[in-house]
């Protein structure tokens, strides 16, 4: 199993290249940045996480410049959007981020996406939150073609493109790996149909005994258990609690750090890194 960290990086946490190098340096497979644009005033939508909304979700950095400066100072470590709000962005313009990105960093971005919880947010970016699942799968789809083929060409209800053509494409083929975030049952039933992997949370419903229902939803449409991968977010960095997830074929957890300095940070990674050792 393989490990990875994530936090909103903002302008008062640790920056993104000094919490990349660090927890490379520390045996982190993978990093993992959110993604909010905004968030409006209104705050009529609520939560999924609990009553109030943590400040960081106002305050956090765009992940695909947050990546790139971690990317320029790490070698190894994979890079990720945990997640990236597809809905709320143009698919051709997001597809050049992440071809971008891949290239520059020798192939190792993470594709993990997500509908969204936000609908005022959203639909400031002109979505309306009833048609939000049907247009991240159009974008999802639509950004596979265009890091992939010579001259992507798409027809849909919410995307619509003629064959063009834009360059570089990414390192990895036919493109780097997409993971749906999400519960059991929806979420999975996303990246049964579409995706390279789910991506559940903690504390959302009994995320080990979905893992087989899961993998059934896979083979039903026609597609191998073992090529679909599972990572799942929010497990706490106590070897007990991690080896479950394990034994139940998971292939990576994701531990999660407070937006603070890197006086908290650091200490925390190391903490991290020596509850993975007891795993292994």
């Amino acid at each position: 199993m393989q490990y990875g960290i994530s936090m909103f990086p903002t302008d008062y946490s640790i920056t993104p290249a000094e919490l990349a190098a660090a927890a490379e340096a520390r045996g982190f497979e993978s990093i993992w940045f959110p993604e909010h644009s905004h968030i409006p005033v209104s705050r009529k939508s609520p939560w999924p996480g609990g009553p109030e909304l943590p400040k960081p979700y106002y305050d956090v950095m765009d992940p695909f410049v947050a990546l790139a400066t971690a990317a320029a100072v790490t070698k190894k470590i994979r890079l990720a959007t945990g997640i990236c709000l597809v809905i709320q962005r143009d698919p051709i313009q997001t597809a050049k981020q992440i071809c971008s990105l891949d290239t520059l960093s020798g192939g190792r971005f993470i594709f993990g996406v997500g509908a969204g919880w936000n609908a005022e947010e959203m639909a400031d970016h002109g979505t309306k939150f009833e048609e939000r699942m049907d247009v991240m799968r159009e974008r999802i789809a639509a950004i596979k073609l265009i890091c992939s083929r010579s001259k992507p060409e798409y027809h849909g209800k919410h995307v619509n493109f003629e064959p063009f053509m834009t360059w570089p494409k990414t390192v990895q083929k036919p493109h780097p790996p997409v993971l749906v975030g999400g519960g059991y049952p929806h979420g999975a039933k996303r990246a049964a149909e579409y995706g390279d992997g789910w991506m559940p949370i903690t504390g959302r419903g009994d995320i080990i005994a979905a893992i087989p229902k899961f993998r059934q939803m896979v083979a039903e449409r026609d597609r191998d258990p073992d090529t679909v991968e599972i990572t799942v977010f929010g497990v706490a960095p106590d070897a007990e609690k991690i080896k479950p997830y394990g034994d139940a074929g998971v292939k990576r957890v994701i531990f999660g750090l407070p937006s603070e300095g890197a006086d908290t940070i650091m200490p925390l990674l190391d903490k991290m890194a020596e509850v993975i050792q007891k795993v292994k």
